[in-house]
């Protein structure tokens, strides 16, 4: 089986498109097999960016587990003169992302390998739909590695769905030093707000 978080997806290519709209912007993105939601914007990922407040103006902003773009891209739109990181271990997605960013002409937009972020850099918002199917070991090991770049002043809305432990993602965040609220709750999908303590 093919997962949509392989480094080279397995999956034969069939290219596609989605509509990304919302009342701020309306994108057609480029799509893929082999990738998260590549039939539409998936419904987490919708209402984490309804219900997101906005991102920070400037700065270096992260879209972890970018997909194809339609988070890190959102984020470009709404906040111009910031660095938005789109961070991927899929190296399809990743082509994807770079292209609708080009498309979109939100030349601010960095897809970046995980593997290939420089490590100095610290992020005043983090915004990610995360790879929660990737196991709770790896979920866990990834949250830290991300979360522990925010700035002081940083923020992090994670959106997870209810069923796929949303509550005790929220609990184990608190555990690990951080400040983790429910932001807003709907359609069995809750954002969580992830600042340090």
């Amino acid at each position: 089986m093919s997962h949509y978080f392989a480094e080279r997806p397995e999956a034969a290519s069939a290219p596609g498109s989605v509509t990304l709209a919302l009342p701020d912007l309306h994108l057609r993105l480029e799509t893929d097999r082999g990738m998260f939601s590549p039939d539409r914007v998936d419904a987490g990922t919708r209402i984490l960016l309804e219900t997101v407040p906005p991102p920070p103006a400037d700065g270096d902003l992260l879209d972890l587990g970018c997909g194809y773009g339609p988070i890190a891209l959102t984020m470009a739109t709404r906040a111009p003169q910031a660095t938005v990181w789109a961070v991927d271990v899929n190296r399809r997605a990743l082509e994807l992302c770079a292209r609708n960013a080009a498309t979109a002409a939100l030349y601010k937009v960095r897809c970046t390998h995980a593997d290939e972020v420089p490590g100095d850099v610290r992020f005043r918002a983090i915004w990610s739909n995360p790879a929660i199917r990737i196991g709770k070991a790896a979920l866990h090991e990834m949250l830290l590695r991300w979360l522990g770049r925010l700035t002081p002043d940083g923020a992090a809305h994670l959106v997870v769905q209810k069923h796929l432990g949303s509550d005790s993602l929220q609990r184990w965040l608190e555990e690990q030093g951080f400040t983790a609220a429910r932001a807003a709750s709907r359609s069995a999908y809750r954002i969580l707000k992830v600042t340090p303590r």
